[in-house]
């Protein structure tokens, strides 16, 4: 059992350390979750943010200031239109291999204010600090 374990943490360091970067995924708070999902009422479901790129989470506790705070439904919006840009260009077989992962984000489920907050800097992200373009409009006042 403690080899397996080992082996786990080994590889879950490899896939961290050499998996692609840009790869984000949005999942169900699998500490939120009881073992009896069929009972729980979907209202109490929690999300969190899963982004594989190591120099993000230092950035953006950088950029995250409640002075730049905005509505949840601005990032909302935003996230929506990234996530459809990103998807497309995910799905082109033209563009390079950043672009691999398709994400799943649904305009109708509330993530949360932090779950869209760190999305939509995620994006900023890409954009601003690794230079890749995603949206052709992207979001005025969003200084960094």
């Amino acid at each position: 059992m403690k080899k397996l374990l080992i082996l786990i943490s080994a590889f879950s360091f490899l896939i961290n350390c050499y998996g692609p970067k840009g790869v984000v995924m949005i999942e169900p708070n699998s500490n939120e979750i009881s073992q009896d999902i069929a009972s729980m009422e979907l209202d109490t479901l929690e999300y969190k943010l899963i982004v594989l790129d190591p120099g993000f989470d230092t950035w953006y506790m950088l950029q995250n200031s409640p002075s730049r705070y905005r509505s949840q439904q601005y990032y909302e919006g935003w996230n929506f239109q990234y996530v459809t840009a990103w998807n497309s260009l995910a799905r082109s077989s033209g563009r390079g291999s950043f672009f691999q992962t398709i994400i799943v984000y649904d305009p109708n489920t509330d993530y949360g204010f932090e779950l869209n907050h760190k999305l939509f800097y995620y994006f900023q992200y890409v954009e601003h600090k690794l230079g890749i373009p995603v949206l052709s409009n992207r979001p005025m006042g969003v200084v960094f």
